[in-house]
């Protein structure tokens, strides 16, 4: 039997307790990484996802910050090294989103997602690169979403975050190159996680009507995408964005159907 793809590689994925960010750490475990498991809020489902990791055979820590903030990011990454003394992989999967409209939002709420999911992905992706710079290269995969083409209305600050994620992503790329270093964003298409089920009573069959494959995307299918562009055989990949939707976001609005 070959070796995982990625054993001996460490991997710190944020926003990592439920969802697509379990997900990915789930998945990056199963290919062979020690994996820190990032969380704010939810410790308990870090340490499921954690402890998963550990009864598959393993290796997990959980790991609490809030990626909005300098000085928590900076002890994070000071703990993942202490733990794991390198880091190969980064995903900045963690986000938050308001729903409402643009005339009703308040400064306050276009801040607060802006600074998790846009400055939380620079902040993180800084720290990361200095790391992987050191050591020779890396990997660093951002979330991004449909948002990233499609404007959704009643969430003008996440779609604004997520659009400025990808052009991050993309100057990143370039930037980081010359270290070996490679960034590219995974943006998928409507996916059943637990936040999602509430955004509609028949999630599932109201989003599959519109999707080529005539499914929705689970938490594994943007996992493997996140997964393959961190093994070797991507190393030529960087600045890219890969849909990972059934197609949704390729087709146009079409009546005629």
């Amino acid at each position: 039997m070959p070796n995982p793809p990625l054993e001996n590689k460490c991997a710190l994925v944020t926003g990592a307790s439920k969802g697509v960010g379990k997900g990915i750490a789930l998945e990056l475990a199963r290919q062979g990484a020690a994996v820190a498991v990032n969380y704010h809020s939810d410790a308990a489902g870090a340490e499921a996802t954690a402890a998963e990791i550990r009864g598959a055979g393993g290796r997990a820590i959980t790991v609490r910050a809030d990626v909005a903030s300098k000085q928590q990011i900076d002890e994070m990454f000071d703990r993942v090294l202490a733990e794991f003394g390198r880091l190969d992989i980064l995903v900045n999967n963690a986000g938050i989103q308001t729903w409402k409209p643009l005339l009703e939002l308040t400064e306050e709420e276009w801040d607060r997602v802006l600074d998790v999911n846009l400055k939380g992905c620079f902040l993180c992706t800084q720290r990361a690169a200095r790391i992987m710079k050191d050591a020779g290269g890396g990997a660093i995969i951002n979330i991004g979403s449909g948002c990233n083409k499609w404007p959704f209305p009643n969430l003008v600050n996440y779609t604004a975050s997520k659009g400025g994620i990808e052009q991050f992503t993309k100057v990143a790329a370039v930037e980081l190159g010359p270290y070996r270093i490679r960034v590219n964003c995974v943006a998928p298409g409507a996916i059943e996680i637990e936040r999602t089920k509430h955004e509609a009573g028949d999630y599932a069959g109201t989003w599959a009507r519109f999707t080529p494959m005539r499914r929705i995307g689970l938490p594994s299918d943007v996992a493997a995408a996140v997964a393959f562009l961190c093994e070797d055989r991507a190393e030529f990949i960087t600045g890219q964005t890969l849909w990972v939707d059934g197609g949704l976001f390729t087709r146009p609005v079409w009546p005629y159907e």
